[in-house]
């Protein structure tokens, strides 16, 4: 018998692996000379609001969606930030090592879904970020999975 093929949700270990991963991720953003200055104003609650947005992106419970207002929601807080690439490059790589010292799933398929969405996940903050950038107030979540992505951008 088959069975059902698990999220990369389930396959990390649901919410509580993801609220460790973001509690320790950004414990280490506060001492980052790079990261610190953007998140120096972040509410004691972020790390749990992008634990649960990373849980609906990555095939878990749509909480983030209807508490929150979805992907357009996510959008709206990069508007005028004017992040950089130095910047978006320290996030995926911090976010990546704090998922080494949590001893997260390491098999390449798991790490290469998870590197896959943090790399377009972080390019599209960086240009949702400049002078201008809009909000598509019906943009769909993006749903990363295991070799397929669907997303606003992705159809």
């Amino acid at each position: 018998m088959n069975q059902p093929v698990p999220t990369l949700y389930e396959w990390l270990g649901g919410i509580e692996a993801l609220n460790r991963l973001t509690t320790r991720f950004y414990e280490r953003v506060r001492d980052d000379a790079i990261l610190a200055p953007i998140f120096a104003h972040m509410s004691d609650e972020h790390p749990q609001h992008v634990a649960v947005f990373l849980a609906e992106v990555l095939g878990g419970p749509t909480e983030y969606s209807a508490i929150h207002g979805g992907h357009a929601h996510m959008i709206q807080q990069h508007l005028n930030r004017h992040l950089e690439q130095a910047q978006r490059r320290q996030w995926v790589a911090l976010l990546l090592d704090t998922a080494d010292e949590l001893q997260m799933p390491e098999d390449p398929e798991f790490r290469s879904a998870l590197v896959g969405y943090l790399e377009w996940g972080s390019r599209l903050a960086v240009l949702n970020s400049k002078s201008g950038a809009t909000v598509d107030a019906h943009a769909p979540m993006p749903k990363w999975g295991w070799g397929e992505v669907k997303g606003p951008y992705l159809q």
